[in-house]
């Protein structure tokens, strides 16, 4: 160990910073980003057309860390599970799902989280702590190095382990890392930044970035949500709603609403009658998410025809409503599930899952 800090540790604000102060001319700022993100450095040696002298005082004040793929499971419907080990001995999860027109990674923003949404596997955790922005970036840029060198990640979620917007500076910087035209140059319209319902948070990023934003809903009224999503005690769905309608979007974009569906708890008609509702006045689809188990679990899946009932009712009344097939449950790596390996070991912190009963 060197003692020297990650380059890439530092904001672009910061590194551009950094290098005005050395009196670097201004378009080599975008030579240094380029390396790090596009080409993917591994050394300042290699960055070819940058002077012997900068590369040299690069390497004296930095290094550049790169976080290596632990553990890789595969699908048997093509998805893969990356465990990744920190430095701290901590562990995190990504999950790449491909398909013909698009490779999607699901990126974590957290070593578990706070938010103790019972019907996810990742809640039993509790948090540890928040990623850095450089943790966040790496998921994408290791996996990235462990495919198929033309088998491109195309689409990045950020609906891994954690809630993203609990973690707001470091999401938000990793956000522009992602969509920077020197950094890894993704579209705008090609990254989503999942919550369970920030509101403060939530409106403060929309000013700030206009990627994709998920709201995960799953219940239709206070008393569900509170169990469901405990943080809807402190933004119940009015104040959510409302943010929703507030939140600034761009003309033509709307906000993908996760609903996933829990046998006897949220899959009824009426449930689909509050549901309309509650998405009045707000550009929106909706993603139906069938419950992924796992062992423990205080809930069950609907079955496939009350599922399909409740995207037909969706459907009949003009509200877009898509089915999210489940990939890799059976590596733990579908939605909701993800809990990293090395924390099975870990007893759960945080509050216990409550379920409900299913006359609500």
């Amino acid at each position: 160990m060197t003692g020297l800090p990650n380059i890439k540790s530092l904001t672009l604000a910061q590194l551009t910073q950094t290098l005005k102060d050395w009196g670097v001319e201004g378009y080599r700022f975008d030579q240094v980003f380029r390396w790090l993100y596009q080409k993917d450095a591994a050394s300042f040696e290699e960055m070819s057309n940058l002077s012997k002298s900068l590369r040299a005082k690069l390497a004296e004040h930095f290094v550049i860390e790169r976080m290596t793929v632990t553990t890789v499971r595969q699908s048997e419907d093509g998805t893969r599970k990356f465990l990744f080990q920190l430095s701290d001995k901590e562990s995190i999860e990504s999950v790449l799902i491909p398909n013909e027109e698009r490779q999607t990674l699901c990126i974590s923003t957290q070593v578990g989280c706070a938010m103790a949404c019972s019907f996810c596997l990742t809640g039993t955790l509790g948090l540890t702590r928040n990623l850095s922005h450089y943790e966040i970036v790496e998921q994408v840029m290791a996996v990235q190095r462990a495919v198929a060198p033309d088998s491109r990640i195309t689409n990045v979620v950020y609906m891994g382990m954690g809630e993203p917007l609990h973690n707001f500076d470091n999401v938000v910087e990793s956000v522009r890392l992602l969509i920077d035209e020197q950094a890894l140059n993704l579209s705008k319209n090609k990254v989503t930044v999942s919550t369970s319902g920030l509101v403060p948070q939530m409106l403060k990023f929309g000013e700030l970035l206009d990627v994709k934003l998920a709201v995960s809903l799953t219940g239709t009224t206070d008393e569900m949500r509170d169990v469901l999503i405990p943080v809807n005690r402190k933004y119940d769905l009015k104040a959510l709603m409302q943010a929703c309608r507030d939140y600034p979007m761009k003309r033509r974009n709307r906000i993908t609403f996760e609903y996933t569906l829990l046998k006897g708890v949220n899959d009824s008609i009426e449930d689909a009658k509050r549901l309309i509702k509650l998405l009045e006045g707000i550009p929106s689809k909706v993603n139906l998410i069938p419950f992924n188990e796992y062992p423990g679990s205080p809930y069950q899946r609907c079955e496939d025809a009350t599922m399909f009932r409740f995207q037909k009712y969706l459907l009949d009344r003009h509200i877009q409503a898509n089915i999210r097939t489940s990939r890799g449950r059976d590596i733990l790596g579908a939605c909701g599930q993800l809990k990293a390996e090395m924390e099975r070991k870990r007893p759960p912190k945080g509050r216990a899952a409550e379920t409900i009963p299913a006359s609500m």
